[in-house]
């Protein structure tokens, strides 16, 4: 029936919207980034609280 094809268009973008914001949303809070070594010494020295009196 050709007076359906709107709504199978229109589901058809709204479950692609939906899966594409689905990946996109997943993709950026899942992202656990690298921090190099030598961060990662240094902030230790620098969060020690000795203090010389």
């Amino acid at each position: 029936m050709p007076q359906m094809a709107p709504i199978n268009w229109l589901s058809l973008f709204i479950i692609f919207s939906m899966s594409f914001l689905l990946f996109n949303i997943m993709n950026y809070y899942l992202y656990i980034p690298k921090m190099p070594k030598s961060k990662l010494i240094n902030s230790n020295k620098f969060n020690s609280m000795n203090w010389k009196w």
